[in-house]
């Protein structure tokens, strides 16, 4: 049985969706203080679709498999790929990672809380390692015992 705080989960997915991309959408099913959590930044009000619009740059096919939809009360909880072709660009602060064409699968969790509703909260946690390697960008381990190092001398 669906819930409707599932139900309106499953349509914010939905619009998110490479061939849908709705953004507007997307935003109009947020509640007015609504918010989006995710790679460590919150986005709201006209930036709640940002992570939507990102994504859709990084795999213009991008979907969402989603595995367990676990909706208890108005909390949802998701567990995830995000799936799709790195058609790019990825912007980065230290510049742009070079398109590949990879195929990229990243697991993901989301939470999401639901008022009145609307989308009150929602909180996207991907395996940035996964998603990194995928694309092609590896630590840099050689640098990492020499900051220690310095640190701790």
């Amino acid at each position: 049985m669906t819930t409707d705080a599932e139900a309106l989960v499953r349509r914010a997915y939905h619009l998110a969706e490479g061939n849908v991309m709705d953004v507007r959408g997307f935003i109009d099913l947020f509640a007015t203080d609504g918010m989006v959590n995710a790679g460590g930044k919150s986005y709201r009000g006209e930036h709640l679709g940002d992570l939507v619009v990102s994504l859709g740059k990084l795999a213009a096919d991008v979907h969402r498999e989603l595995h367990r939809v676990h909706a208890i009360g108005n909390l949802v909880a998701v567990e995830l790929s995000i799936r799709g072709t790195f058609s790019g660009p990825f912007e980065t602060s230290v510049g742009v990672i070079k398109l590949t064409g990879a195929k990229l699968d990243i697991a993901g969790a989301d939470v999401w809380y639901v008022e009145g509703g609307k989308i009150k909260e929602f909180s996207c946690n991907v395996d940035r390692s996964s998603m990194l390697a995928q694309l092609g960008v590896h630590p840099d381990f050689a640098f990492a015992p020499e900051s220690r190092r310095n640190t701790y001398a």
